[in-house]
């Protein structure tokens, strides 16, 4: 079977966009629409699913709008599509809207910054496994690094819609305040940022914010924030808990070392390098551990995730 016709297999789809606007120093906000067949195709989007975005026919900016850094390999091809995971699914009628929040790294995501309201793009999905809200659960924390805010902060939105008596929390890490890649940003960060984060408030989840430089709320890693809750909510039953989290591997493995040592069911959202985002390329290859084994097999981030849980990934990398 060719990519193509694998492609259409899984769900080749034209979406309308709605807007595209600029939301941070180097991250905007795409808003698609779907309409017939492609609604009712995305009306089943679970977070942490994702889908592969094809960017070679978009046009390229002006030289002088593109960052410095970027203007040499501006005109590079971009042959394979790019995945992206929603932040946020709307349903309504016959129409369903995404929200794609997406951050200027390269020619494929510069190239997203042309489009404009009423153009069309090619996407093919929902593809891979999202998060499981698992019955018995009371307590949802949200871990976020960087660029992993979008399927979490679809998560927090999926809960307080389908699961009200979930109590979440989200924690927001990033490297500065600058680089929080949040939806809306508060006018102004306070030195304490724990509960004004408009991407998570609005949806009645209280967020604690971790920067590396101290820029914006605790200095440090996000996972010290992390412990800190659970230190202080010592006396909630584990077996209510479950840690979802987003983001670089190295903070996951740190946060799958904090929730193994509290007996807490973890699920990661994993990032791989999908060059077709359908199983045929074979590229997103994750260790992980058989149940009750000394062993290893490899499974594939696109197919048998992005979601996995905890205990199964072998990280290769250093916790943090």
């Amino acid at each position: 079977m060719t990519q193509e016709r694998a492609s259409r297999k899984k769900g080749s789809h034209t979406a309308t966009v709605l807007s595209n606007v600029q939301a941070g120093e180097c991250f905007w906000k795409l808003r698609f629409r779907f309409e017939g067949e492609a609604a009712q195709a995305f009306a089943g989007f679970r977070p942490g699913q994702f889908i592969q975005f094809d960017t070679s026919e978009l046009a390229i900016p002006s030289i002088e709008t593109i960052p410095v850094a970027l203007r040499n390999g501006a005109r590079r091809n971009v042959l394979l599509r790019r995945p992206f995971s929603f932040s946020d699914v709307t349903v309504e009628s016959n129409v369903t809207t995404a929200d794609l929040l997406y951050c200027i790294v390269g020619p494929a995501s510069l190239r997203m910054t042309t489009l404009r309201e009423g153009d069309t793009a090619s996407i093919v999905g929902p593809l891979g496994n999202g998060f499981a809200v698992r019955e018995g659960t009371r307590i949802a924390l949200l871990v976020v690094g960087g660029m992993g805010l979008p399927p979490i902060r679809c998560l927090a939105k999926s809960l307080s819609v389908e699961h009200p008596d979930i109590t979440a929390v989200a924690f927001i890490g990033s490297r500065t305040v600058n680089a929080l890649p949040l939806e809306e940003r508060p006018a102004v960060f306070e030195e304490d940022l724990s509960l004004s984060v408009p991407t998570f408030a609005t949806l009645g989840v209280p967020s604690m914010v971790a920067t590396d430089d101290g820029s914006a709320g605790h200095r440090g890693p996000v996972t010290e924030c992390l412990s800190q809750w659970l230190q202080e909510n010592a006396d909630r039953p584990r077996e209510e808990i479950v840690v979802y989290a987003c983001g670089p591997e190295r903070m996951l493995a740190a946060v799958a070392r904090i929730a193994n040592e509290k007996d807490i069911d973890c699920q990661v959202s994993m990032e791989r390098r999908m060059a077709c985002g359908i199983g045929l390329c074979q590229s997103c290859a994750i260790e992980c551990r058989l149940a009750d084994s000394d062993e290893t097999i490899y499974k594939l981030c696109c197919q048998d995730g992005p979601v996995f849980d905890a205990r199964e990934v072998v990280f290769g990398t250093d916790d943090a």
